[in-house]
Formats: C-alpha cells, sequence, structure tokens
C-alpha cells in the first residue's frame, strides 16, 4: 500500500513541471489569449472598472505573469489598444481595393468598415474608452501612426485612381475621406442604444441594417463623385 502511494506522488510530482513547461513554452500563444480576454473586460467595463484578477482568472494565469508579459495595467490597456488598430487594419490589407476599378473599391472599403464595426461593437467601446481617456494612452504608443498608415495610403491610392479616370472629384484629402467613412459606420454601433431608444428604432433588425449600410455606402459614393 505505501509503495502504491509513494508511485502516485511521485507521479504527480512528475506531471507538474511538465504542465508548467506547457504554459510558458507558448509564450505567444499566452499573450494572445491575455490580450483577448482583456480585449473584452476594458471593452466592457473601461480601464477604471477592469480587474487585473478577473483578466487572469479567466485566462487561467496568474497577475505575475501578466505583469511579466505587459508590465502594468495600463501596459496591458495600451496593448490590447494597439492589438485591436492592428486587427483592422491587417484586414483591410486583404480587401485588395487596387484590383477594383476606384468606385467599386470604394464601395468595397465602406462596407467593410461599416460591417466591421457592426460585428465589433467591442472594438468600439475601446476607443469610445480611450476617448474618455482623451487619448493619453494611446499618445504613448510607439506604434499607433505606423499602424495606420497602410489605411491613409490604401485611401490616397484609390482616391489618385478615381481622379485620374475622372471618377472623383478633386481636392479631397485622403485623411478626411477616412474620417467621414469611420463617423459613419461608428455612429451606427456607439450610438446604437440612446438613438433607437429616442427614435424608437430597432437598430439591430437586418431590414435596419440593411437600409443603412447602403445609405452610408452611398453617401460617400456621392460625395467623392466628379460632378
Amino acid at each position: 500500500m505505501n509503495q502504491l502511494v509513494h508511485s502516485k506522488a511521485a507521479a504527480k510530482t512528475r506531471a507538474a513541471p511538465a504542465r508548467e513547461v506547457t504554459r510558458t513554452n507558448d509564450p505567444e500563444r499566452t499573450r494572445a489569449n491575455i490580450l483577448e480576454v482583456a480585449a473584452s473586460e476594458f471593452g466592457e467595463k473601461g480601464l477604471a472598472g477592469a480587474r487585473i484578477d478577473e483578466i487572469a482568472a479567466l485566462t487561467k494565469t496568474s497577475k505575475r505573469m501578466i505583469y511579466y508579459y505587459f508590465g502594468s495595467k495600463e501596459g496591458l490597456y495600451l496593448a490590447v489598444l494597439e492589438e485591436s488598430y492592428k486587427r483592422v487594419r491587417d484586414i483591410e490589407g486583404e480587401l485588395h481595393l487596387q484590383d477594383l476599378e476606384p468606385e467599386q473599391a470604394l464601395r468595397r472599403l465602406v462596407a467593410f468598415t461599416f460591417d466591421h464595426h457592426l460585428q465589433h461593437e467591442n472594438y468600439i467601446r475601446l476607443v469610445m474608452s480611450e476617448n474618455i481617456n482623451r487619448g493619453q494612452f494611446l499618445a504613448q504608443s510607439q506604434r499607433i501612426q505606423e499602424l495606420n498608415v497602410p489605411a491613409i495610403a490604401a485611401i490616397k491610392h484609390l482616391y489618385e485612381r478615381g481622379v485620374k479616370a475622372g471618377l472623383f472629384r478633386r481636392g479631397l484629402d485622403p485623411v478626411d475621406i477616412h474620417a467621414s467613412i469611420s463617423a459613419l459606420s461608428f455612429f451606427n454601433v456607439s450610438n446604437q442604444h440612446t438613438f433607437g431608444l429616442i427614435f424608437k428604432l430597432d437598430m439591430k433588425s437586418s431590414a435596419y441594417v440593411a437600409h443603412r449600410r447602403d445609405n452610408v455606402i452611398e453617401m460617400i459614393v456621392r460625395f467623392m463623385r466628379a460632378p
């Protein structure tokens, strides 16, 4: 009997390091999991309300490990913001706008932005949260401008092709075009609860979404179209 107990204890002792090695030997997966869970926590509760203890529990890690990867709660929050922007820009890069004629490419870009924001409410909440913080944490980012350069470059190239083809009017700024697309797509998510309540609209109904989506696309196209 004693020999059996000793054998089980020895097996448990040998197994424990193996589990630890599995966790620490996959740092990218661990880091990605922390970022995903933290994005939900920060999006739902904001920086002030989010708790590292909760993120650690949901990721089955520890506060110590989170601080090892990100330095602090604020460091994790900034990493979440950067990753959120990066994901949008990565997907935009896969739209292959350069392979489409200018107006068709513009319609695809606007449709993508509208759909992305609608399907990623947590992204909108994160951006809103950082605006409440007056952008003070994003201002510390070494990557945010770099992450957004491709988005503006793509719009600039699309717009210049359209102007050259006589399809788009001259004198527009790519950053302003980006702001207009973003604003029209953002509002539909950020203000859905208040706007829907005030005007008694079901802003999540498929009919409303489809109608609003078409209108946003058409507004941007008409704004840019040459007389």
